[in-house]
């Protein structure tokens, strides 16, 4: 005799009632899909009393046959089911119904652009009230440690100057070297056309101490040392070290944001100064090296620039120093748990740090032209 499983096959009586028969399983894939059920909607009660087998193969058709939501709602009642398989029907339909739910979800429909704007603005809101809250909390924690300097705590201060700001000597040197060298090249080729290649000294040295120099040491350390704080915080926060820090009766906000948001003051002031001085170096190594300007006329022609740009420059990288390290920070204490999240913020604190620093400079240049300064 043959073992074969017993053909599919399904009734529907005069009572409204759908017999079931046979094997309802993968074995017999090729008769599930030639199964058709017209009436569907007709169908009022299951009789399962002639179903020999079931499984997940012919559950699933079960569900395409009626729809998940009749078949959830027949089964509990369906005539002649165990309680093994009157479960398996109960969790493919609720499965595929969720699968169905979510697929309707990502349908695109008219409007759904405008919802994830408003989705994306109570975001950003939200956002930016932690942003004041951690702010708010920063400040207050240093307002505290003022006063009592026996908790200051200076090696981690340090150790922070050093990986943010003198590790990062190098590289924004570099970076503002040959931007000053690109600035000078693009003034002397559009100032050559009026015979006014001399005033390319004057276009390196304004734009220097006034915006360059110091954007673009905060948006690389925007990009370095924010992501950096990210990390670690993040990576502490995944192992637990935060919640051992609090357990023992310590503030991560004394002991992991303030070293931290001192160095960045401390450090993008003298940073933002030196990357002025490398950008004056790369525009004067043009000067000298194609527009027969001598060392002395260019180092003469910037002494004659105010010194009140050289100010306007240097006033703004505490207030990018604050953003960037605040940023990182809180970026670092958003995570949840796992190395996933741990990208995931770090991005999102470059991300929102040099949006924050060119926004601020683009705010601060407005204010500097009304005011006349």
């Amino acid at each position: 005799m043959s073992d074969l499983p017993t053909p599919v096959n399904l009734m529907l009586q005069a009572d409204s009632s759908l017999v079931l028969e046979g094997d309802w399983t993968l074995a017999r894939h090729a008769q599930l899909k030639r199964v058709s059920l017209p009436q569907a909607e007709a169908v009022r009660r299951l009789d399962a009393s002639r179903m020999t087998a079931l499984d997940t193969a012919g559950a699933a058709m079960l569900v395409q046959l009626l729809g998940a939501t009749r078949l959830r709602d027949l089964t509990p009642a369906a005539s002649g089911l165990s309680d093994e398989r009157r479960a398996l029907l109960l969790a493919v339909a609720s499965a595929m119904e969720n699968r169905a739910s979510d697929a309707d979800k990502q349908r695109w429909r008219p409007g759904d652009g405008l919802a994830a704007f408003g989705a994306m603005m109570v975001s950003a809101w939200g956002n930016l009230l932690q942003f004041l809250g951690f702010l708010g909390l920063a400040l207050s924690t240093l307002a505290t440690l003022i006063f009592r300097p026996w908790r200051w705590r200076i090696t981690a201060l340090v150790a922070q100057m050093q990986q943010a700001g003198l590790n990062a000597v190098p590289i924004v040197a570099l970076l503002n070297f040959l931007v000053g060298a690109v600035v000078a090249f693009l003034g002397a080729t559009v100032l050559a056309e009026f015979g006014a290649t001399i005033y390319t000294v004057d276009l390196v040295g304004y734009a220097f101490m006034r915006e360059l120099g110091v954007l673009l040491a905060a948006i690389m350390l925007a990009g370095r040392t924010a992501s950096a704080y990210t990390a670690q915080i993040g990576s502490m926060k995944v192992n637990e070290e935060i919640d051992a820090l609090q357990v023992q009766g310590l503030s991560p906000i004394e002991l992991l944001v303030i070293p931290r948001l001192l160095a960045l003051l401390i450090m993008l002031p003298i940073l933002t100064f030196v990357a002025m001085l490398a950008g004056l170096l790369g525009g004067a190594m043009v000067a000298v090296l194609t527009l027969d300007i001598s060392p002395a006329r260019f180092l003469g022609i910037v002494q004659e620039i105010p010194l009140k740009h050289l100010y306007l420059g240097l006033s703004k990288a505490p207030i990018f120093a604050l953003m960037i390290a605040l940023i990182g920070c809180l970026e670092g204490f958003k995570v949840k748990g796992s190395a996933q999240s741990v990208g995931e913020h770090t991005t999102s604190a470059v991300v929102q740090s040099i949006f924050v620093v060119i926004l601020l400079d683009a705010v601060a240049a407005l204010f500097f032209m009304e005011m006349g300064w």
